[in-house]
């Protein structure tokens, strides 16, 4: 594998959500990227609107209503994808965020979403958390390499196939 393109996660202002929301549409599926909509398959205009309506709602970040914030991902100066990370604890109780990754096609396998996880580990430190989680299937390979090659605690639910990883925040 050749070198990785420097990743950098961006805030979600309104230009960053435009790039962000074009990456979506071209590059994956409205279910890869977003919690479901009702209505047919594929992106339509209420998609679209759903999406930047889940972004903008997470503006205020980890300390905001929703306790979570979104990031877009940046490799070689293309938006590539999302990441995100939200508070797994009561208000007030520092601990636990849980992260969240998806990349559009193009972009995986690149070793692009162990550089994510390596940023979102520095931004669960930076936010005073001493750990961050994340959630994915047997089946993601991909994601499951990236979360060991870093170090986490795996532990797989042989019945349905989630994978639930822990991993120590680092400054």
């Amino acid at each position: 594998m050749g070198e990785t393109a420097p990743v950098r996660l961006l805030r979600v202002d309104e230009d960053v959500l435009e790039r962000l929301l074009h990456t979506a549409v071209t590059d994956a599926e409205p279910i890869d990227v977003m919690p479901p909509v009702d209505g047919p398959p594929g992106w339509n205009t209420r998609r679209e609107e759903a999406f930047r309506a889940y972004h903008r709602a997470r503006r205020e970040g980890l300390d905001g209503p929703l306790r979570e914030v979104t990031y877009a991902i940046e490799a070689g100066g293309e938006v590539v994808g999302a990441a995100r990370l939200e508070h797994r604890e009561p208000p007030g109780t520092p601990g636990v965020l849980e992260a969240g990754v998806w990349l559009g096609r193009s972009a995986r396998g690149l070793g692009i979403g162990t550089a994510v996880v390596r940023a979102l580990l520095a931004e669960t430190a930076a936010s005073g958390a001493a750990t961050m989680i994340a959630e994915t299937t047997a089946g993601n390979a991909a994601a499951v390499a990236a979360l060991r090659r870093l170090g986490a605690s795996l532990t797989t639910d042989a019945p349905t196939g989630q994978v639930h990883a822990e991993l120590p925040a680092v400054p």
